[in-house]
């Protein structure tokens, strides 16, 4: 069984090296709008939500080498306001609502999603399109809503969703290099 997840990981991975052109873009766009002020939100739910922090986190501290914090924010991350959401307007609404109080038109959402069928971040990113923020998504296997809807996506073709959060980890590393090397930091 362990053998069978790591060939279905290596060859999920073997599918991803197409994904680097849109990553790097994606870290030059991400350092022009954090250069000039902007912001990255991020959320997922769930193992996705654990890898829309780990990337805030990267950014806010540091990836490799030194540079300043970088404005990203996990929403997912600020129980208080999650819970009075999911209370006074339901669970679809949790990242949505945020989305309208944090982004700022020009800002980048980063939506990871293994499904790409989570209502809740679905809701996000038409929230972030209705106020002029760019939607990228991390998502499984396609066709899918939160691929079909966002700006951008990156489709990872993998047989299981632990297999996807894997690889999408991979990618988070991938953006962090690409961004840091647009921001001319040592990688």
């Amino acid at each position: 069984m362990i053998e069978e997840h790591f060939t279905a990981l290596s060859q999920a991975l073997g599918r991803i090296g197409s994904a680097a052109p849109t990553l790097r873009q994606w870290g030059l766009e991400l350092s022009r709008v954090l250069v000039d002020g902007g912001r990255l939100l991020v959320c997922g739910n769930g193992g996705s939500a654990a890898e829309a922090q780990h990337l805030t986190g990267e950014l806010v501290g540091r990836f490799r080498n030194e540079r300043r914090p970088l404005a990203a924010i996990p929403l997912h991350a600020d129980a208080s306001s999650c819970t009075a959401i999911v209370n006074d307007y339901g669970a679809a609404e949790v990242y949505a609502r945020q989305v309208r109080a944090h982004g700022r038109a020009g800002d980048v959402l980063i939506l990871l999603s293994t499904s790409g069928s989570s209502e809740n971040v679905v809701a996000a990113a038409k929230a972030a399109q209705d106020i002029g923020v760019t939607t990228w998504a991390m998502t499984g296997a396609s066709p899918n809503p939160l691929a079909a809807l966002c700006d951008d996506a990156i489709i990872v073709d993998a047989p299981d969703v632990a297999t996807v959060q894997e690889v999408h980890l991979v990618l988070v590393h991938a953006l962090c290099l690409a961004l840091d090397e647009a921001l001319g930091v040592p990688v």
